[in-house]
């Protein structure tokens, strides 16, 4: 047996540190051969189910709390705010159209209250006009009827006038004829008679 001395250099154990790193490398190995064995997406593997399903139920509560609670709420209000709105506006137009037919009919009622004024006031003008005429009428004819009368009654007066002179000169006449055929002048009363009598 060989005693080694204390100069030489240390020797190490190749055989030992051989078999260290190939384990190494062997476990390298077997781990991604895991890997690849094992390939496709994560969430389809069963392992991780129970932590998607939480996540997934935890997701959908916040967005039905979200939902029911925030967004919703909001659009039913504006929903009913639109609704009421469209409702009070169609309940004004209908207002106004109800006003403005009243109106309508007032004022139908009125220009045919405004036309029956005007025709009896028309008819009024005309009936003073007629009895103004009328009365402007009787009153020329009866400044008439009594010029007439006046006429009338100086004409009969002149008539008279004139036959009695007529009468006058007839006899005076009578009674010169007489006297120039006779030769004798004829009396007053005789000549008067002889007149009446030719009348």
């Amino acid at each position: 047996m060989a005693v080694q001395s204390s100069d030489a250099p240390p020797t190490h154990d190749v055989s030992s540190a051989a078999p260290t790193g190939a384990h190494v490398d062997a476990h390298a190995t077997g781990t991604e051969a895991e890997h690849a064995s094992g390939g496709g997406l994560p969430q389809f593997e069963f392992q991780w189910w129970a932590g998607q399903i939480f996540w997934t139920l935890l997701i959908f509560a916040v967005l039905y709390l979200l939902l029911s609670r925030v967004f919703l709420p909001r659009l039913r209000r504006v929903k009913d705010e639109r609704a009421a709105t469209i409702s009070t506006a169609v309940d004004t137009a209908r207002q106004v159209q109800a006003e403005a037919a009243d109106q309508a009919e007032i004022a139908k009622a009125e220009v045919e209250q405004a036309r029956a004024a005007s025709r009896a006031t028309a008819a009024a003008a005309k009936a003073r006009v007629t009895e103004a005429a009328n009365a402007r009428a009787a009153e020329e004819e009866a400044v008439v009827t009594a010029r007439i009368a006046e006429a009338e009654t100086a004409i009969g007066k002149t008539r008279d006038a004139a036959m009695a002179k007529v009468s006058t000169i007839a006899s005076d006449t009578a009674r010169a004829i007489v006297e120039k055929l006779t030769g004798k002048a004829a009396t007053a009363a005789e000549a008067d008679a002889a007149v009446k009598g030719a009348v």
